[in-house]
C-alpha cells in the first residue's frame, strides 16, 4: 500500500455532522492513509463551514446563483479539487444535483451516504418515506455515485429496526449515529485500497487484499 495520503474532499450543505465525524476520524488517524483536506459547501453561512474552521479544515464555499449553470460552478469546483490533489469526494448531506462535470471526472472516486437501505427510498425525506411506508427496518447506505438518483453501486449498508412510536426526529437521531460510524469506516477501507468496483458489484478485501 502506498504511503501517500489519499486527500479527501467532503461536500456538505447544512449542519455537517458527518463532515465533523470524518474530520475528527482523520485527525485521530482513524482513516488510515485517508486525510480530510477540504470541505466544499454551497452555503457559506452553513454550520458545516463553522465546523470546518473549528477543526482546522480548509473550506471552499460558493453561491450557485452567482454562476450561469450547474456545469459552470462544478467546473470551478473541479479546478479547486485538482489544485489540492483531491483523490476522493464524499457527499455528506450535499443537497445539489451533480452533473457529469464532477461525476465523470470522479467516476469510481465519489461516494455518498444515504439514510435508507437503498434501493428503497431514494431522494429527499428518506427517513420520512420509510415511516410513511410502514417498513419495519431501515438503515444507512454508503454507495458510489453515478448519474442517477442514489442509484450507484452499494459499498456498505447497516440495518436499524424501526421502534413503535418512532418519529422522523427520533429515527433520524439513531440513523445519524450509524452514519457517523459507517461512513468513516468505509472511507478508511477505500483509502487502504480494499474496495474494488466491478460493474455494480463492490467487494471489500481484508488487510491482506483478499476479497470478501
Amino acid at each position: 500500500m502506498s504511503r501517500d495520503k489519499l486527500r479527501i474532499a467532503v461536500f456538505a450543505s447544512g449542519s455537517g455532522s458527518n463532515f465533523q465525524a470524518l474530520a475528527e476520524a482523520s485527525r485521530a488517524g482513524d482513516l488510515g492513509p485517508g486525510e480530510i483536506a477540504l470541505l466544499v459547501c454551497d452555503k457559506p453561512e452553513a454550520k458545516a463551514v463553522e465546523r470546518a474552521r473549528g477543526l482546522g479544515v480548509e473550506a471552499y464555499t460558493f453561491r450557485p446563483k452567482e454562476y450561469a449553470s450547474r456545469e459552470a460552478y462544478e467546473t470551478a469546483i473541479a479546478a479547486e479539487l485538482a489544485a489540492r490533489g483531491i483523490g476522493l469526494i464524499v457527499l455528506a448531506g450535499y443537497m445539489r444535483i451533480l452533473t457529469d462535470v464532477l461525476v465523470g471526472a470522479y467516476e469510481g472516486r465519489m461516494i455518498n451516504v444515504h439514510p435508507s437501505l437503498l434501493p428503497a427510498f431514494p431522494g429527499i425525506r428518506a427517513i420520512g418515506q420509510a415511516l410513511d411506508y410502514g417498513v419495519k427496518v431501515t438503515g444507512v447506505t454508503v454507495h458510489f455515485v453515478d448519474g442517477g438518483l442514489d442509484s450507484g453501486p452499494i459499498i456498505a449498508q447497516r440495518v436499524i429496526e424501526i421502534a413503535p412510536g418512532d418519529t422522523e426526529e427520533t429515527l433520524a437521531s439513531r440513523i445519524h449515529a450509524i452514519e457517523h460510524e459507517l461512513l468513516p469506516h468505509t472511507v478508511r477501507q477505500i483509502a487502504e485500497g480494499r474496495v474494488r468496483l466491478d460493474g455494480r458489484l463492490v467487494t471489500v478485501g481484508d488487510s491482506t487484499g483478499r476479497q470478501g
